[in-house]
């Protein structure tokens, strides 16, 4: 089946909006995660419904079929390992990647995702923490928690940053809050008012309620 970038988008969208949500996608949700008007949205999901990628029924949500599943994993596949490529090969910074990965991943070839999986030895996840979908379509499970769910001195391992915003990166990196830091919650303000973090045991630093729920943690028994 012949694929067109937007056809890919949507579907890697559709899949990436479906894991926040315990129903369809609406088509006022997809809107904002395309950047395009309602009238847009909905005339593509009349296309992929006629490719037999989506099951779309108007005010009922769309969800992805597992063909259009297949796509968007492949997608988020690229993606992922090409982030990977070019921060640990190339050496663009964690907040520079998503950008380039975005140009390159509907047109690398299957030869050359085995070829850039087989130089980083398979990885499993990609430089903001997110789990790489494997070879055969399936996306790993990767158990963790908002940084925002945890109580005053609990510890805690950085996983993975769900928003990837370069300024926000760029940010959390001179904190030194990173995936794999070791982290301890020294106060956290009510009314979901700031955290006081203790990093690696070494400085103290504060960040927003906000900026927490989007960090993703597990949490670290060892005392």
């Amino acid at each position: 089946m012949s694929r067109s970038q937007s056809v890919e988008d949507y579907l890697k969208t559709i899949y990436k909006l479906e894991q926040d949500s315990d129903k369809g996608v609406s088509t006022s949700r997809l809107a904002e995660g395309m950047g395009v008007a309602n009238a847009s949205v909905t005339n593509m999901l009349k296309r992929l419904s006629e490719m037999g990628l989506v099951h779309y029924e108007s005010y009922y949500g769309t969800t992805l079929t597992d063909a259009g599943e297949t796509i968007a994993l492949e997608i988020i596949r690229h993606h992922r390992l090409l982030e990977l490529y070019l921060k640990e090969m190339l050496g663009y910074s964690w907040d520079e990647v998503h950008d380039e990965a975005e140009k390159l991943e509907h047109h690398i070839s299957e030869q050359f995702e085995d070829k850039i999986a087989e130089m980083l030895n398979n990885p499993l996840v990609d430089p903001h923490g997110d789990p790489i979908p494997t070879k055969d379509g399936k996306m790993p499970a990767i158990e963790s928690l908002p940084l925002s769910e945890l109580e005053t001195n609990e510890s805690s391992i950085i996983i993975r940053m769900k928003n990837q915003d370069p300024e926000l990166l760029r940010y959390l990196e001179e904190q030194g809050l990173i995936p794999g830091v070791k982290i301890r919650i020294k106060k956290k303000e009510p009314f979901d008012g700031p955290l006081q973090l203790s990093v690696e045991n070494e400085h103290s630093t504060t960040i927003g309620f906000s900026i927490a729920e989007d960090i993703f943690v597990m949490k670290n028994e060892e005392k």
